[in-house]
Order: structure tokens, then sequence, then C-alpha cells
């Protein structure tokens, strides 16, 4: 598995790769959102349905634009989602015309977060965009919370890992209805 320094992520990114990368508190799987064939390649790996969307971290407010919507959302639900950010927050927000259906699959919207954690802030500033982000694992089994726990068979089909430790958190971001603030995952 190659190990890579965060310009090589961002040139595997650019070239349609998958890469892994520690998040808030697991190992993620990412790639361009904008490029159908990466996703599918990825939601291939993770034997994920595509119906189920893809959730989106990104570096800053302005990385989102298109792909959600805030403004469609009543100015308190709006405030709490900003004042949330960056922090360990997923909130499903209205979809914008960016959002392609393999990112959104069969809902009106879109999972996004603005990472605290420095690598990912990083990777997403340096990537220039928004990153998909899906927990490191096969469907159905537990998220890796380290690189060693990293699933094999998922590092043999990936293009590289950008190396670190998670933010530390015990569980995976909670996922939050920006529009009406209830709680999906807990």
């Amino acid at each position: 598995m190659q190990v890579l320094t965060l310009d090589q992520a961002v040139a595997g990114l650019r070239a349609g790769g998958v890469i892994a990368y520690p998040t808030e508190a697991v190992w993620g799987l990412g790639c361009d959102p904008s490029n159908a064939a990466a996703v599918q390649r990825l939601l291939e790996f993770k034997q994920r349905p595509v119906e189920k969307g893809m959730i989106l971290v990104a570096a800053d407010i302005l990385q989102l634009d298109g792909w959600v919507q805030l403004d469609a959302l009543p100015e308190d639900r709006r405030a709490a989602v900003l004042q949330s950010w960056p922090g360990a927050h997923t909130w499903i927000v209205p979809a914008g015309p960016a959002a392609p259906r393999w990112i959104t699959g069969e809902h009106s919207g879109v999972a996004v977060r603005i990472s605290a954690p420095p690598l990912v802030a990083s990777l997403c500033r340096a990537w220039g965009q928004p990153l998909v982000s899906t927990s490191a694992n096969l469907a159905g089994e537990p998220p890796a919370r380290t690189r060693e726990a990293l699933d094999p068979r998922l590092l043999a089909r990936i293009d590289g890992l950008l190396d670190g430790s998670t933010g530390g958190l015990a569980q995976p971001t909670p996922i939050r209805d920006a529009l009406s603030g209830q709680v999906l995952r807990g």
C-alpha cells in the first residue's frame, strides 16, 4: 500500500483515484465527488448501494457552493448548521445543482461536513473542493479506527493512503437533518 504525501493524494484524486485517510473518528475512503467513475469504483470497493448517498467533507463553506443550498434552510436552521462547523457535525442539506444522483442517492439532500481535523482540512484545501468521505470498511462491517485495522481487501484496491491519526472521537460524527434538526445517526 502506497503512503501518499498531500500532493500525491491530490494528484491521485485528480486522476480519478480513491484514497484512504483518517477522519474525526474512523478512517475514510475519498474520491472526487464530481467523477462518476471514481464514485462508482469506491461504491464497488465498499459493496455499498448508490441509493444510500455519500457524505462530502470540505475545508470551508465556500467549497460546498453548488453542492448544497444552505439558503433553502430557514434562518434559525442555517445558523445552527453554520455554528456547528468546523466540527464533527454532518448535516443533510437540500441538494444544489452540482450534486448528481451518485452523491445524493435516493435523497433530496446531501450529507456534508466542514471537518476540523487538520489533515482532512488540509487535504480539502489542497484539493480545492469537497471530497467524498465514507468509512473505510465493507458494507455491514465495523469501520477502521486505526490504520492497522484497515481491511486488506480494501487496501488492495485503493490508490494509496494519507497517513495520520483520527480526530479521536469515540463514534462517527452524528448525522442530522438540517431542516428539522432530527438526529438520523447518533
